[in-house]
C-alpha cells in the first residue's frame, strides 16, 4: 500500500505543479485581455456599451443655441462626448446638468457636444436649457439633420438621452443611453482608460 502511495504521490504533485504552471502562465494574458478592456460603467439599466468596427466621428454641421453655424469635428488627442437629448426628454433634464458638471470640472476633462434632435425651434431649445444648470454645456441643434444622418451611419439612437465616447484617436469607441453620473469613480475610470488608449 505504501508502494502505491509513493507512486501516485509524485503522478498527482507533478500534475498540480503542471496545472499550477499553467495557470500561472495564463494570468499575465487574462490581465492583459483584462486591461484592453473598458472599465464597467452604469446608468440606471443601461450600461457603457463597446462598438465594433469603431468608426471615425463624422463633421457635423450643427447651430448654436443663437442660431450661428458650427461645424463639429473630435479633437485630436481628446476624448469627446457626443450627447443627444430632447426637449421631450425627462432623463435630459437629470443628464444635461451633469455633463455641464463635467465640462467645469478639471482640466483634463473631455469635449462635449451636446446635440437637440427634436426641435429647431431656437426659442423653445432655450426655454428648455434655461431652466436647466448647464452655462457651461456647449449646446447644438440639428439645424440641418447632419447628426441625425450620422445617427443613422455613426451614433445609433437607441435611447434617449444617449452619450457617445469618440476616444483619443477620432474614433467611436461606445455609448451609454440615460442619464450616467460621470464625475464618479466609474465615469472618472472610464474617461482615464481612454486617455491611455492614445
Amino acid at each position: 500500500m505504501r508502494d502505491k502511495e509513493r507512486e501516485s504521490g509524485p503522478t498527482l504533485s507533478r500534475r498540480s505543479m503542471l496545472m499550477a504552471a499553467a495557470a500561472s502562465l495564463a494570468v499575465p494574458g487574462a490581465a492583459r485581455a483584462q486591461d484592453s478592456w473598458p472599465p464597467v460603467f452604469e446608468a440606471g439599466r443601461s450600461q457603457f456599451t463597446v462598438v465594433r468596427p469603431r468608426a471615425l466621428m463624422p463633421q457635423l454641421r450643427l447651430q448654436n443655441v443663437h442660431g450661428k453655424d458650427v461645424i463639429v469635428t473630435a479633437k485630436p488627442g481628446h476624448i469627446t462626448l457626443v450627447n443627444f437629448w430632447a426637449t421631450w426628454c425627462a432623463a435630459c433634464k437629470l443628464d444635461l446638468p451633469m455633463l455641464a458638471s463635467l465640462a467645469a470640472s478639471r482640466s483634463d476633462r473631455p469635449d462635449i457636444v451636446a446635440i437637440c434632435t427634436d426641435s429647431k425651434d431656437l426659442r423653445k431649445i432655450r426655454a428648455f436649457l434655461g431652466g436647466l444648470a448647464v452655462q457651461n454645456l456647449a449646446c447644438y441643434v440639428d439645424a440641418y439633420g447632419a447628426a441625425a444622418e450620422a445617427s443613422s451611419a455613426t451614433f445609433s439612437l437607441v435611447g434617449m438621452p444617449i452619450t457617445y465616447l469618440v476616444g483619443t484617436s477620432g474614433r467611436v469607441e461606445g455609448y451609454i443611453a440615460g442619464a450616467p453620473d460621470w464625475l464618479s469613480p466609474a465615469g472618472a475610470r472610464l474617461l482615464q482608460f481612454y486617455r491611455e488608449q492614445g
